[in-house]
């Protein structure tokens, strides 16, 4: 099966970015052709009927298979930033994370009422980034939004950020 290649290629790191985190790293995927290209057919084949217009990627392992995606699907691609990073006029969503407060933004003309936007992340874990960009996109009037992640932590139960309407798949939950 397709997602036992990607867990045999997925690399855990213990102890890291402190001790008791079990840390697992995407770029063993990314590095891989054949991974890669299973995890954008997969991708492709869940939301190529959904009328995708634009695919946010967040910042910054979001922005490797969000921009993939957007091609193969004929859709724009919006980078979610972190602040100071963008050039033209912004809008953002300031959030809580585990260890501070943090700030998302993406350009104010990136989104508009006929968009239906898939937002991609490589990661749900507590679900605090994905939510702040959810919101963002929601304020700026996307017709519909799609939540994707390559991994989800099913221990740190992310999906109570959101609503129980809102669509949310993974390629592995772990």
């Amino acid at each position: 099966m397709k997602t036992e290649i990607l867990r045999k290629n997925l690399r855990e790191i213990p102890n890291f970015p402190k001790e008791g985190i079990l840390f697992y790293d995407v770029t063993t995927l990314f590095k891989n052709p054949t991974c890669i290209q299973i995890m954008v057919d997969e991708l492709y084949e869940m939301y190529k009927d959904k009328g995708i217009t634009k695919v946010v990627g967040i910042e910054s392992r979001g922005f490797i298979l969000g921009g993939a995606l957007a091609a193969r699907l004929g859709a724009g691609f919006v980078l979610a930033r972190k602040p100071g990073k963008l050039p033209a006029e912004v809008v953002e969503e300031t959030y809580e994370k585990e260890y501070g407060v943090d700030t998302i933004q993406l350009h104010k003309d990136a989104i508009d009422k006929n968009d239906v936007v898939l937002l991609h992340d490589d990661l749900l874990a507590t679900g605090g980034t994905m939510a702040a960009t959810y919101r963002l996109v929601e304020r700026c009037g996307a017709k519909q939004i799609y939540l994707n992640f390559i991994i989800e932590l099913n221990a740190l139960k992310g999906r109570q950020a959101f609503k129980e309407e809102v669509n949310i798949s993974t390629l592995l939950a772990l």
